[in-house]
């Protein structure tokens, strides 16, 4: 869905602001069913799936691939490229696509951290490029997050030097939830991206209710120093097929083309074009998102339990007791939660599932908490 017509539709649904279902969600129910919870099976929600995806029409497209799983990827790459090209408002010379985001994370951080170059990031913040520019000698200055659990954008500002090669933004932040401001994040970017290039992980974009937030697309657009990221395993519901993409000026692009290893396949491939184009589904993983948040929210304000208001399909709440207990304490109700995100061990990330996913682990977390 290109960014216009998403700003559109987000008003109609009444996403934008206060959250309002408007006969939307009731209407596209009927062909996207709950999928049913597995009773001797845990409830995952600990790695911010959509739990609703492939789509069906998604999964017809791949069943009628097989055929073509012998042959190399490479002429379907090129119509993915200007699909995506055409989404993104760019030229095909500006599309990387890489197996799931994190590939393009990773092979961002070997090109900028290899011999000791310095990134500068957020803390707590997602991982994937620094922990792997790190093991090829890069240097990462991790800035602790604000007191709105938002990156500090002067102190990482503060942080930059001569030395450093790359600043990593994720926005909306993973595991925070949180959203900066756009204003302030288009002043960074344009302030610091003739000293360093700033890399704009945008995996959680498409859940931003802010029907006029932009994405950092738009200055690569304007030929600045700027990496944009963004994935097909969110709302797209295609975390196990690995596709994902990077949009950059066309001489960044060639470079991060020539460090990516994995690249993709020929069923997540034609997978991808078929979630571009299947927009039912895209809008109700939306608002079967907004749903299942609305239920935590209930849950933890019933329970006391502080949060923060999340524009992602997570939510990031304080327990106030060590993370791995909870992790543990939950697991024996049958719920997975998300991992410890270190320097914060009393605070639980929670991915939205089902509804009766989410039911379950609203159950939980009441028996666990007393």
């Amino acid at each position: 869905m290109r960014n216009v017509d998403r700003r559109q539709w987000l008003r109609t649904v009444g996403l934008s602001g206060s959250f309002a279902f408007l006969g939307g969600l009731e209407a596209l129910a009927l062909d996207f069913p709950e999928r049913p919870v597995i009773n001797d099976q845990p409830v995952r929600l600990s790695s911010n799936e959509n739990p609703y995806g492939p789509s069906k029409r998604v999964r017809e497209v791949m069943s009628s691939t097989f055929d073509e799983a012998c042959r190399y990827p490479f002429n379907a790459l090129r119509g993915l490229v200007q699909m995506i090209a055409e989404k993104e408002g760019v030229s095909k010379d500006h599309v990387v696509v890489t197996g799931g985001s994190t590939e393009g994370l990773k092979a961002t951080g070997l090109v900028y951290g290899l011999g000791g170059g310095e990134i500068v990031a957020a803390d707590p913040t997602f991982q994937a490029m620094l922990q792997y520019a790190e093991t090829f000698n890069a240097h990462i200055h991790r800035v602790p997050l604000d007191e709105n659990m938002q990156h500090d954008l002067v102190a990482m500002g503060k942080r930059v030097n001569n030395k450093t090669r790359l600043i990593f933004i994720c926005n909306p932040n993973n595991p925070t939830g949180t959203l900066l401001d756009a204003s302030a994040l288009r002043d960074f970017c344009t302030s610091y991206d003739r000293e360093a290039l700033i890399f704009s992980d945008e995996a959680y974009y498409d859940f931003i209710t802010e029907p006029d937030y932009p994405s950092m697309v738009e200055l690569v657009k304007e030929d600045r120093n700027i990496i944009v990221s963004k994935t097909f395993s969110k709302v797209y519901g295609l975390a196990g097929l690995r596709i994902g993409y990077l949009i950059a000026r066309p001489d960044i692009a060639s470079r991060l083309k020539a460090a990516v290893m994995a690249n993709t396949n020929m069923l997540a491939i034609e997978a991808a074009k078929e979630a571009l184009r299947d927009t039912d589904f895209y809008k109700y993983s939306l608002l079967k998102n907004e749903e299942a948040k609305s239920l935590i929210y209930q849950t933890l304000d019933g329970l006391g339990l502080p949060y923060v208001r999340s524009h992602t399909n997570f939510v990031f709440f304080k327990s106030g007791r060590p993370i791995q207990d909870l992790i543990s304490a939950m697991q024996k109700e049958g719920v997975l939660i998300g991992r410890p995100f270190p320097p914060m061990y009393n605070w639980a990330r929670i991915s939205t599932g089902t509804v009766q996913e989410v039911s379950a682990f609203n159950s939980a977390l009441k028996h666990v908490m007393g």
